[in-house]
This record gives C-alpha cells, sequence and structure tokens, in this order.
C-alpha cells in the first residue's frame, strides 16, 4: 500500500510516522515547511502543489484537483494528514474513499475546526485530547478510529496543552495507519 502524508507544518507528526517504519510513498505539502525538509533528508519522494492564495479567492475546487491529479501520479491508495492546513473539497473523496485518514487536537465530535485546543481551554474542560479519524467532506467528521484523552491542567496554556495531545497523537496516529495498512494486505 502506497501512503501520501499531507503537511503543511514541521512535520513533526511526519518524523513520527517515518520512525515508526510506514511505508510512505509521497508528502504533499501546500506551502514551503519543514515536513519537505524531512522528507528529502528521509530520501522520500515530496512535491509542493503551492496554494495561489490565502483569501477569500482561493479556488479550493482547482486547487483540490492538482492535489488529486499528483497524488494518482504517484499511485497513492491511502492518504494521512498530518496538520495540512487546507480544506481540500469533494473530489480528493471521491478518488480516496474511505482512504484519507485525519488527526484533531480533541475529542471528537467536541472541538471541531482549527481553534479545537483554544476552544477547550475556553470552554474550562479538564480532558480533552486526540482523535484520529477517516476524514470526510465535512471538516472533522467521519468514523473515529481512536482517541485517548489528555488532562487540561490549570496553568495549560494553548501552546503547552497542544504538545502535550501532540505527544500523544504521534504515537497513536502511526499505530492507525499501520492497523489499517496491516487489515489491507
Amino acid at each position: 500500500m502506497r501512503l501520501a502524508v499531507l503537511a503543511s507544518g514541521t512535520g513533526t507528526i511526519l518524523q513520527a510516522m517515518l520512525e515508526e517504519g510506514l511505508p510512505i510513498a509521497l508528502v504533499l505539502a501546500d506551502r514551503p515547511c519543514g515536513a519537505l525538509e524531512r522528507a528529502a533528508a528521509a530520501g522520500i519522494p515530496s512535491e509542493l502543489v503551492a496554494r495561489d492564495s490565502f483569501a477569500a479567492d482561493f479556488d479550493r475546487l482547482a486547487y483540490t484537483e492538482q492535489v488529486v491529479e499528483t497524488l494518482e501520479r504517484h499511485r497513492i491508495d491511502l492518504v494521512a494528514m498530518a496538520g495540512f492546513g487546507t480544506i481540500l473539497d469533494k473530489p480528493v473523496h471521491d478518488a480516496f474513499p474511505d482512504r484519507i485518514v485525519n488527526t484533531h487536537p480533541a475529542l471528537l465530535p467536541a472541538f471541531k475546526g482549527w481553534h479545537a485546543v483554544e476552544d477547550a481551554l475556553a470552554a474550562g474542560v479538564k480532558v480533552t485530547g486526540c482523535t484520529v479519524h477517516i476524514a470526510r467532506l465535512e471538516v472533522d467528521d467521519g468514523p473515529i478510529l481512536a482517541q485517548e484523552a489528555v488532562p487540561v491542567l490549570d496553568e495549560d496554556t494553548p501552546a503547552t496543552l497542544h504538545e502535550r495531545i501532540k505527544a500523544v497523537e504521534r504515537r497513536i496516529y502511526p499505530a492507525v495507519l499501520h492497523r489499517l495498512i496491516e487489515e489491507d494486505s
């Protein structure tokens, strides 16, 4: 099974996947980022499918079609979103039905969206966590594959809480991907 990792940031989730020996065939990014550097250092093919805009004029459908073309050209079977900052449109879900996995820094269905950690702190919850799920067209929706709770401490800031969630994420996300790949074999 050929796995693609979609990333936009430093690549710490990608690094955890590399350390767990996942068969990554492609790293795709929407902007220059540390994940592309990690891919290069590991000898993994990478592609920058750069967004042409981060404003209201962004053509999400056309961009998604470029991503799908790139994934198909690399004969990808499974897509792992790892901090990918662009929400993709319907064509990617049509091309990879139930083959797109995402991680989210909350216990879904609670605290959907980009500000999940801040929202959990603002709500005053005592527990949040990490969810790995099958991605759907609606953001942070889809069947849950794994979850793990993370306590919210009185002294937490968004940065400290997010780092503890990421530590869990870097452990459970590769495990879920290994399981999916083994089930498909």
